[in-house]
């Protein structure tokens, strides 16, 4: 017998949510595989909260629905579904009277899991994420930078090993250099492969980074939903296009990859770059030959090719 193709991780179909006459959320559908990250991209006010938080039941919807890997989560108990779900938001919530270790254990706690596996779990987390059990497990919140609070909150939203993560602007109280190694951190988790993660935020940057799929929002209805490529090289509206026009260069460098100038770099590629891979993309490859000589040189041969085939991928 043909194997059934198992559902995906969240499917949700015509969510609409009203705050007064206008919708918030307006008639969004879409489906995640499990394992996929998607961001929630958009200006200020364009539903990316309200959305994620239809998904775990924080918010009701007015209309359509919600499916977690092939369920209804209407006929499962709100909480119960939660603990399902990892969920870090902005503000990380940590409980202040508790110590990190305490923080990190609730949910694993709640779901009754054997206090030496709890124990074990903590460690292993805190380690990963760069707060050293022996100097961060007993301390508190107040003790804490917003960049290790930021982790503790990543910790705790992982420690009962959830399918499904939730994420609303976990790093958007940090400054740009505590962001970026959060960031990192959070790509390379083992913890995180093979998870299903949803990510709100407003950072374009962050966005590319860490999407296998973007949806653009705006007054609550999606724009385009795809891979960072497609949103970046073909974008399906005027309000896509303009939404990255501001960082449309940095985020073509950052996307387009030597493969792909290949046709275009008249045999080799500029010397200097032999220790890259293919898959390097156009910045990558710019970084590397700042430091080489006649860098001015075989930078511009690369720019000159990464420009043809801007050309190419428009057409």
């Amino acid at each position: 017998m043909p194997h059934s193709t198992p559902p995906p991780a969240i499917r949700a179909r015509g969510l609409t949510k009203r705050y007064g006459p206008r919708p918030v959320v307006d008639d969004v559908s879409f489906e995640l595989p499990a394992g996929e990250t998607l961001v929630l991209l958009g200006p200020s006010g364009c539903g990316k909260t309200t959305l994620l938080k239809m998904l775990n039941r924080l918010v009701e919807p007015d209309a359509g629905t919600v499916e977690i890997h092939g369920q209804d989560a209407r006929r499962q108990p709100a909480e119960e579904l939660r603990r399902g779900m990892g969920y870090v938001i902005q503000q990380v919530g940590l409980l202040p009277h508790y110590s990190v270790a305490d923080n990190v254990a609730v949910v694993p706690r709640l779901l009754g899991h054997a206090p030496a596996a709890i124990a074990a779990r903590t460690y292993e987390l805190l380690t990963r994420l760069h707060l050293p059990p022996a100097e961060y497990a007993a301390r508190l919140p107040h003790e804490l930078s917003g960049g290790q609070q930021q982790r503790v909150g990543l910790a705790r939203a992982l420690a009962a090993d959830p399918p499904i993560v939730l994420l609303d602007e976990p790093f958007g109280a940090l400054d740009p250099l505590v962001r970026a190694g959060i960031r990192r951190d959070f790509r390379e988790l083992p913890e995180l492969q093979g998870k299903t993660v949803v990510l709100v935020t407003h950072d374009v940057t962050e966005a590319f980074e860490l999407a296998d799929r973007i949806m653009l929002l705006d007054a609550g209805r999606v724009q385009q939903l795809g891979t960072p490529r497609e949103l970046l090289l073909r974008p399906a509206n005027d309000f896509v296009r303009r939404f990255f026009a501001a960082e449309r260069l940095s985020l073509q460098l950052r996307t387009l990859t030597l493969a792909e100038l290949q046709p275009w770099l008249r045999g080799a590629a500029p010397a200097g770059l032999t220790a890259l891979s293919a898959a390097a993309t156009v910045q990558q490859a710019l970084e590397q030959l700042a430091a080489t000589p006649r860098a001015e040189e075989a930078a511009g041969a690369l720019m000159q090719a990464f420009h043809h085939a801007l050309h190419a991928e428009a057409q």
